[in-house]
Parts: structure tokens; C-alpha cells; sequence
């Protein structure tokens, strides 16, 4: 799949869950309740145990109109080429990584670093980076979005961190291209109630339409 079209997918759904769990196991079934309540495009994190090979059986088990598989917390570019080789379509950092821009750049991968600072955001934008990950959301929140579309009106946002259902209108109006979502999506799964993760899932995909309106 091309770079465009994997970035076309995310924006069209909005919505990335953002993976973060204790065992392998428990990834997969959280990404499985994402997909099943319509969220498209999951990023696992490179905190998960045996990150690349959840990577790698999510790739497999699913085809790209159901799934875009991404890699999160990556922080160097042999960690990406990692999650590349596994399947990884788009790599998400917390930070910056210049060495990681480039990785991504040759292989047409879509990179997404966490900024929090305008001139992070103008580095990694001449780095190559199509989105900027904006984190964390929750330190500013959606009216900094509003701010640095100011002086840089053509920057592509996404917020990590801070993002709810409560606020996802507010991070839309704002002009975020799609939210990641981390612990308000998937926080049921700690009880292993996967079945809630699905809900929240078709919750956060429907607030995110209904903003987009």
C-alpha cells in the first residue's frame, strides 16, 4: 500500500488506538475490539512484550481494507525497521528522531513523532514527516492546536494523550487530521472486558464523524 493511502485510511477513520498492554495475548485482543468497533488503524506500542510479533500476527490475520497496522512508542530507527520488516505501515514516536524520519523516508513509510513545540514541529515537517503527533495533548490542549495553525496553517495534527470523548469536537474544531487514544479506548481491557473496548471503540468512531459534520 502506498504512503498516501495509508494516511488517507487514518484520516478517513480518524480514530488510532492507541495499544499499550501487559502481555502479547492481551494486545491482540484489544486491537480484535478495536477493529470490531470500527476503528480501522491500531498503533502497537513498542512498551507491549513481543511488540514486532503482534505487529507481524495482526498483519497477517488481517487485510489492509480492515486493518492499517502501525508501530507506537518507536524510538530509534533500528526499532522501526523492526516493525517495518514485522509489517508495520506507519511508525509513531514519542519524540523526534531524525535517523527514524529518514529510515521511514526510503521506505515510504508514514512516520508520526510526538512535538510539543513549534520548532519540533518545523524540524520534523523538513524531515518529511506528513503528521505530526502531538504530544502530550493533554498538556495544552485542543486551543494549542488552534495556536500553531496560526503561523502554520498547512501542519497536519494529531493529538495523543489527553483525548476523550468529551473533547473530541473540541480537537476536530481545532483542524487535528484524526486523535490517537490510548487508556480511554482500551482501559476495560485491564478487566478483560473486550466486549466495552468494542463500545468504546464505536464511540469514539461515531464522535469523530459527528465532529467532522
Amino acid at each position: 500500500m502506498q504512503k498516501h493511502e495509508i494516511l488517507k485510511k487514518i484520516t478517513e477513520v480518524g480514530v488510532v488506538a492507541v495499544v499499550r498492554a501487559e502481555t502479547s495475548e492481551q494486545a491482540i485482543e484489544i486491537s480484535k475490539a478495536c477493529i470490531k468497533g470500527g476503528i480501522t488503524a491500531v498503533e502497537v506500542t513498542f512498551t507491549v512484550p513481543n511488540a514486532a510479533q503482534v505487529i507481524e500476527g495482526l498483519a497477517k490475520a488481517f487485510k489492509p481494507s480492515e486493518l492499517i497496522v502501525g508501530a507506537g512508542t518507536v524510538l530509534d530507527s533500528e526499532t522501526a525497521r523492526i516493525a517495518i520488516l514485522a509489517g508495520a505501515q506507519y511508525i509513531v514516536s514519542p519524540g523526534f528522531n531524525l535517523d527514524t524520519a529518514k529510515l521511514c523516508n526510503r521506505y515510504q513509510i508514514p512516520y508520526m513523532p510526538g512535538c510539543l513545540t513549534i520548532t519540533e514541529m518545523i524540524t520534523a515537517m523538513e524531515a518529511g514527516c506528513d503528521v505530526i503527533k502531538l504530544f502530550p495533548g493533554s498538556a495544552f490542549g485542543p486551543s494549542y492546536v488552534k495556536a500553531v495553525k496560526g503561523p502554520l496553517p498547512q501542519i497536519n495534527i494529531m493529538p495523543t494523550g489527553g483525548v476523550s470523548l468529551d473533547n473530541v469536537k473540541d480537537w476536530v474544531s481545532a483542524g487535528v487530521i484524526a486523535v490517537g487514544v490510548g487508556s480511554e479506548l482500551t482501559g476495560p481491557a485491564k478487566k478483560h472486558d473486550y466486549q466495552a473496548v468494542t463500545k468504546n471503540a464505536q464511540a469514539f468512531v461515531q464522535a469523530f464523524k459527528e465532529a467532522k459534520k
